[in-house]
């Protein structure tokens, strides 16, 4: 997986855009607004990527500390490259961070990655602050079935066009309909959310269900 994101990384805002229909930054400023973060908050932006999450939520909230955090370092240096800066290289499983050390966990498309998502959400819930939020962005099964095979399709035949014409691969951008297909709908991961110590779960559907934005509180 390493390997696969350090090649795509480049591409990869790109490659983001094009699969949400050019909607992911309209996206990611609604979850950084709904948060209603305090004054200069702490943040995590976990599987950061390029570090869109921790730009958001600099440009919203002068003052705010926000650490990228990534298994790439292809993408923290990117990241590094936009502007950020503080980028932690982290497996999700095993966060180097202390417990209740954030106001706010922002994760963008990176949920269905984690190899072992209850134990990723048990890391996410112990290093969020009593009180603070997690704000996620992510592909979702659809829960019509016919949709979901539609869905999982179109998401495929793009990952073939797109690793083709940008790297001459055809497997390279297929990661996105492969792991989808393992993963939850939006309503599973709300009640993972409410089993996990999450509170006041509130979620935002996109492309019939194919995308969430979830906002979730620690109690």
């Amino acid at each position: 997986m390493r390997r696969m994101f350090s090649t795509v990384a480049p591409r990869y805002d790109f490659i983001t855009r094009v699969f949400s229909y050019g909607m992911d930054v309209h996206w990611k400023k609604m979850g950084v607004e709904r948060a209603r973060l305090p004054q200069r908050p702490v943040v995590l932006d976990l599987a950061s990527g390029t570090g869109d999450f921790s730009m958001l939520v600099a440009a919203q909230y002068p003052g705010a500390r926000a650490v990228a955090t990534d298994l790439t370092e292809r993408m923290l240096q990117l990241a590094k490259q936009r502007g950020v800066e503080r980028a932690v290289c982290a497996d999700a499983g095993r966060l180097p961070f202390a417990d209740g050390a954030f106001d706010c966990v922002f994760v963008g498309y990176g949920l269905r990655n984690f190899p072992d998502l209850a134990l990723a959400m048990r890391e996410i819930e112990r290093v969020t602050r009593r009180g603070g939020l997690l704000v996620s962005l992510d592909f979702f099964l659809p829960a019509n079935p016919l949709f979901r095979r539609l869905y999982l399709g179109y998401l495929f035949a793009q990952g073939v066009f797109w690793g083709l014409l940008l790297h001459g691969r055809p497997r390279v951008y297929t990661y996105i309909p492969d792991s989808l297909r393992s993963f939850v709908s939006i309503d599973d991961f709300s009640s993972l959310l409410r089993r996990t110590g999450y509170g006041q779960v509130a979620a935002r559907r996109y492309i019939l269900g194919g995308i969430g934005l979830h906002w979730a509180a620690k109690e």
